[in-house]
């Protein structure tokens, strides 16, 4: 009940809001004896952190980790592993004239239709910030996936109708927007500067690619590998959309063109995005997902109040251009705890 955990053996569960005391996950199912710190955990809080660049929120948050339990002598024990993350830089006071109004594009009127009852302080348990755990949570599930010699990259692929032109790995920590294409991604800033002038927001696309991984993680039928991929992507509060492999192209192609012939030394193209059947083909994951505009923009709104009065308003407080780049680590994280999950039921079926 409550759609706060997820997962099957390797399975994490979220809490807190945006405007609370803190917020944090707990982890349950993580191998023992893997070496894990907080320092670890930090580096990919770091990527999602508020407060860096033009385009991103002001609100100034060290997003610091500790870690309660589940680790001793730094080393995980088997038991849950909780992870907390303390608010610090909270400032709820622009958001008491919106306490009963429906903010367009947030879940404002949703949550209340469901419980009742919401904390309107930031978007309160739906805001981006939950993310926090997800985030600390996919840094464990690396661990697991480090040993197996798996890795996770992402990278904006495009942002406000700009697109890449060129992927070059190499570039994409060298730019903020974690862009693989230099020229695109100068653009991309160039963009974000003139719709934060307009009091407006920007939407984009993110681009995940999984290395290494074997093949055989997925369960034929309801829990297929992409199935799973994509209800944990769709998850996140910002994502709308979501392809494998070639996409939405496919609906265009013969099937001759769409399948991936396989000749001796493997897969001679990669269409299926390393996914068939539901299960891992041994080729890299491939996956996109489009990322809606931040709903927080500063223009003039019409909405209703809690009485279903019409009212006119602007947003204030402190909010992000783009979800992008903050947004990535949040999908990598998700493709993380997926892959680990698989890859510890694989494990048990082996063993049986």
């Amino acid at each position: 009940m409550g759609g706060n955990s997820f997962g099957t053996l390797f399975r994490i569960t979220t809490w807190g809001e945006s405007h609370g005391k803190a917020l944090g996950v707990v982890i349950d199912g993580c191998p023992p004896q893997m070496k894990l710190s907080e320092e670890d955990i930090q580096k990919e809080m770091d990527k999602r952190r508020p407060g860096q660049g033009a385009g991103s929120s002001p609100r100034k948050e060290r997003d610091r980790v500790e870690i309660l339990s589940g680790i001793f002598e730094g080393k995980s024990t088997g038991t849950p592993i909780s992870i907390l993350v303390r608010n610090e830089d909270v400032d709820s006071t622009p958001y008491e004239e919106m306490r009963d109004l429906f903010r367009p594009g947030h879940a404002d009127f949703t949550y209340q239709a469901k419980y009742g009852i919401r904390d309107h302080r930031g978007g309160g348990r739906a805001s981006a910030r939950e993310t926090l755990g997800r985030v600390a949570a996919g840094a464990v599930a690396k661990r697991v996936l480090e040993q197996e010699n798996i890795e996770i990259i992402s990278y904006t692929a495009a942002l406000g109708g700009i697109q890449i032109d060129t992927i070059d790995f190499g570039e994409i920590g060298k730019t903020r927007l974690r862009c693989p294409d230099h020229q695109a991604a100068v653009a991309m800033e160039k963009r974000i500067r003139e719709v934060k002038r307009q009091g407006d927001t920007l939407g984009g696309i993110v681009e995940i690619v999984v290395r290494g991984c074997p093949p055989g993680l997925g369960e034929p039928v309801f829990d297929k590998l992409e199935a799973d991929l994509a209800k944990a992507l769709m998850s996140i509060g910002a994502v709308r959309g979501i392809e494998i492999g070639a996409g939405f192209k496919v609906a265009g192609m013969l099937g001759s063109e769409c399948n991936d012939p396989i000749g001796q030394k493997g897969f001679e193209k990669n269409d299926a995005g390393g996914i068939l059947g539901g299960i891992s083909n041994g080729e890299d994951i491939l996956l996109r997902v489009a990322v809606k505009p931040i709903p927080s923009i500063h223009l003039e709104q019409m909405t209703i109040n809690a009485a279903f009065q019409p009212a006119k308003f602007r947003v204030e407080g402190r909010h992000d251009v783009s979800a992008i780049p903050r947004i990535n680590v949040v999908c990598e994280a998700m493709v993380a705890i997926v892959l680990t999950d698989h890859l510890l039921r694989q494990k048990a079926l082996e063993r049986r």
